[in-house]
């Protein structure tokens, strides 16, 4: 489901009991989701901590309102919390790994920049992205992983929308320097959306510079 329309609908469907919808719904957000969870308590834990955000998503639906943009930020921001809680009652911060396996199910039409969007969240980017200072890290999966803009970004951690623009901006140069050694990712940020793409250096393409988804019931 790469749609907004599509996900806006089937959220409202979801809210009216629709467990086809739910499931389509888990379907288009699980993946960014578990993306986004792993860059704060790391890949053991991601994927206990992304179930327990769907059981508050779950739980919690009939008072959402909002779009798809909306729906997306306030699932991040469930699954925010439940990470800082896990952290806490950890009292450490892992570091994130990657695992490709669940960041690969988008829509199979998209532009260029969303197929550039899609590269940057494979596992091994989100492996470069957890090298990145926190608030970095967080600001360029929220953006550009799980596609959220800048004022919802900003909701979601607490922050002004300048503040995150910055971190984005500053965390996506530091990536360009990071993808442009390796040749397979060589080019990924050239094709990114002028607000998402770091000012400031040349990105060339050579690389020198630069789930089985559950059902409400089951939850």
């Amino acid at each position: 489901m790469g749609d907004d329309a599509e996900l806006t609908a089937a959220v409202l469907a979801a809210q009216n009991g629709d467990e086809t919808a739910f499931r389509a719904v888990y379907r288009s957000v699980h993946p960014r989701l578990l993306g986004y969870v792993r860059t704060l308590v790391g890949d053991l834990d991601a994927e206990d901590v992304t179930s327990e955000s769907w059981l508050q998503i779950a739980r919690d639906l009939e008072r959402f309102s909002g779009d798809a943009d909306r729906f997306r930020g306030w699932a991040a921001r469930i699954a925010r919390n439940r990470a800082l809680d896990h952290i806490r009652m950890r009292g450490r911060r892992p570091v994130a790994v990657g695992d490709e396996t669940e960041l690969t199910g988008r829509a199979a039409e998209s532009d260029t920049a969303g197929e550039a969007m899609e590269a940057l969240a494979t596992g091994r980017t989100l492996g470069l992205i957890a090298r990145l200072p926190q608030d970095q890290a967080e600001a360029v999966v929220l953006r550009v992983v799980v596609g959220l803009d800048a004022k919802t970004a900003a909701e979601t951690l607490g922050k002004r929308p300048g503040a995150v623009r910055t971190a984005a901006h500053r965390g996506l140069r530091k990536l360009a320097e990071l993808l442009g050694e390796d040749p397979d990712m060589a080019g990924v940020l050239d094709a990114l959306p002028a607000q998402r793409r770091p000012r400031g250096r040349a990105v060339s393409s050579g690389g020198v510079t630069h789930a089985c988804a559950p059902t409400q019931k089951d939850m």
